[in-house]
């Protein structure tokens, strides 16, 4: 009977050893807000809670960087951000950046990913709209 108790307790200790605890926290844009019209370049700030951001390269728990995406969702937790027109890579650990866009309606996500450049998943993206003018 006790070497059923401890193979169940180890059972259990080795599943949660396994198990990945989801990061806490979120990003957010500084600017601009949800719903600015704007001009062509713009400036474009980000934020994060809870996480530290770090340049790509190492995967360090509780880093990463930032990602936009121009008219897409977030990616799904563990696929790696695409890097295209539509995907902008932030590796180096930028926080703001000088975007050019037509005129237009626009959705910007943005997604924190890990060193690898591997999504955080939905939880850690936020996405707001924004009208550029000519």
């Amino acid at each position: 009977m006790r070497l059923k108790t401890i193979l169940i307790v180890l059972a259990l200790v080795l599943t949660g050893a396994a198990c990945k605890k989801a990061p806490q926290g979120r990003v957010f844009f500084v600017s601009p807000a949800d719903g600015a019209v704007v001009k062509s370049p713009l400036r474009v700030e980000f934020g994060v809670e809870g996480m530290a951001v770090q340049a790509a390269g190492d995967i360090v728990p509780g880093t990463g960087h930032h990602h936009l995406i121009i008219n897409g969702d977030a990616e799904p937790a563990g696929t790696v951000v695409p890097s295209d027109e539509t995907h902008k890579h932030f590796g180096k650990g930028q926080t703001e950046a000088e975007i050019k866009l037509e005129p237009g309606k626009y959705r910007l996500t943005l997604q924190f990913a890990n060193g690898h450049h591997e999504s955080y998943g939905p939880e850690f993206s936020t996405s707001i709209n924004i009208t550029v003018e000519k």
